[in-house]
């Protein structure tokens, strides 16, 4: 018998067996990391329908966000710095040609943010012949209640937009929105900061309001064209808000970009003569923000003569048509918000009166509640009148929901049905009217329901 060489045989039979893992692993692998990258894309797409479950899109907003006409010598860039979260935009960027002319509003909190305490000052300070401006914004952070930190990230963060762009830092504005009394890691903007003036374009207005969201389930745009002498005149705007908003000019973001050829002390005129009736008529929680800002910048490339005359009153009714229409669409994107509600104060006994009035109703509790629940308590409007510590007299007072007659001369009016005020009470957009018949002041303000998801929202804010 022959004898069996073993080791031959061991030598064979592993070259088999690598020939067969061989053969395994260029079968298997590749289904292998199909599955896995399958898998990932599952855990990707479960995360994110998680995510949109948590923040669903308010129900009032608008179907999709505007086409915005473009505004020659404005420039928009945006871009994730990690402020608070990581894959988020965070950080917009615009670029203003020389010669834009700039006008703002901001917010009387006494515990306001360094970023407008720095906007404020340079708004006063004098322009340099042929400046162009920048704005810088982030979210995620508010800067605010953060002391000479606060000031110094400012600086650090216009310093280094300003030496990208080669423009004085006087005229880089910038705003902060998140949380309060939280150190801006502002190294993390300062580091983006080339990457975003490379990137800049006219064309990414729509990117820089996406940016600027916080607690927002929607970005929020609106725009007007007028014709002037000579050509078009073209008004963009973009705003951030949904919480925190309460009037004290401006309760929330607000940019505004025009092409129109105005100097800079005709466009703050406007601007002032308009916040009263727009954003600062509007509320969703009665708080204010320590952030609020509203800058509207005119860059004069417009074909169109400068603004003035006939034009002057054009513009000015478009300008104030884009306030108001980004004024309720952060009442649109109210916190939790189902319903928009419009409180319409007649007959009161000064227009300051009427504010009092409408603003008791708008901020009550118990009637956002009401208006969440579709419930026509009418009384709860009543109690809101006596509160508001405006002159008010009990057999003078008219109440309407709609067009439905409530109550009049101190009573329920003979033919309400409380089945027509549940009935109304279903709409999404609802008119509370109160006359007082005491007078000629009036006021008509906005606000939104208050509904449990308004608790959660800030409850979890932070985490």
């Amino acid at each position: 018998m022959a004898k069996t060489d073993w080791k031959a045989e061991a030598k064979a039979l592993k070259k088999k067996l690598k020939a067969l893992k061989d053969t395994v692993t260029e079968t298997v692998a590749p289904v292998a990391e199909r599955v896995q990258e399958r898998v990932s894309e599952a855990v990707t797409e479960v995360i994110a329908a998680a995510k949109k479950a948590a923040k669903p899109v308010s129900p009032l907003a608008p179907a999709r966000f505007p086409d915005l006409p473009v505004i020659a010598g404005a420039e928009f860039a945006a871009i994730g710095a990690g402020i608070k979260y990581q894959g988020r935009t965070d950080v917009m960027l615009v670029r203003l040609a020389p010669g834009t002319a700039i006008a703002g509003a901001f917010t009387r909190s006494t515990t306001r943010s360094a970023c407008v305490r720095d906007c404020e000052a340079k708004l006063a300070t004098k322009v340099p012949a042929g400046a162009g401006a920048a704005i810088v914004v982030n979210s995620g952070n508010s800067n605010a209640f953060t002391g000479k930190l606060g000031d110094a990230a400012v600086a650090a963060v216009t310093g280094s937009v300003a030496t990208a762009l080669g423009m004085p830092a006087t005229r880089v504005f910038s705003s902060s929105t998140g949380v309060i009394g939280e150190p801006l890691p502002h190294d993390r903007i300062t580091a983006v900061v080339p990457d975003l003036a490379a990137a800049l374009t006219e064309g990414g207005i729509g990117m820089a309001a996406e940016a600027i969201m916080t607690t927002d389930t929607f970005a929020k745009g609106a725009a007007a064209t007028i014709e002037g002498q000579g050509g078009a005149i073209h008004i963009s705007g973009i705003a951030k808000g949904s919480g925190m908003i309460a009037p004290d000019m401006a309760t929330m973001l607000v940019y505004i970009f025009t092409d129109a050829t105005i100097a800079p002390a005709a466009l703050q005129k406007m601007v002032s003569r308009n916040v009263g009736a727009t954003f600062n008529s509007i509320t969703v929680d009665s708080d204010t923000s320590t952030s609020d800002t509203l800058i509207v910048a005119a860059t004069g490339k417009s074909p169109a003569a400068p603004v003035s005359g006939a034009t002057a009153k054009a513009f000015e009714t478009a300008l104030a048509g884009v306030m108001h229409d980004l004024a309720l669409q952060v009442v649109r994107d109210g916190e939790g918000a189902t319903k928009l509600v419009e409180v319409r104060v007649t007959g009161a006994a000064s227009d300051d009166d009427a504010a009092k009035v409408a603003f008791a109703i708008a901020n009550s509790p118990l009637v956002k509640t009401a208006v969440a629940g579709e419930d026509p308590n009418w009384g709860r409007i009543v109690a809101a009148v006596g509160k508001a510590g405006a002159a008010a007299d009990r057999d003078r007072l008219t109440i309407r929901l709609g067009d439905i007659l409530v109550a009049r001369n101190g009573w329920r009016a003979k033919d309400y049905a409380e089945e027509a005020g549940a009935a109304y009470m279903k709409q999404a957009e609802l008119v509370i009217a109160v006359d007082l018949g005491l007078g000629r002041g009036k006021r008509t303000v906005w606000t939104c329901d208050l509904t449990s998801r308004y608790i959660e929202i800030n409850a979890d804010y932070r985490s």
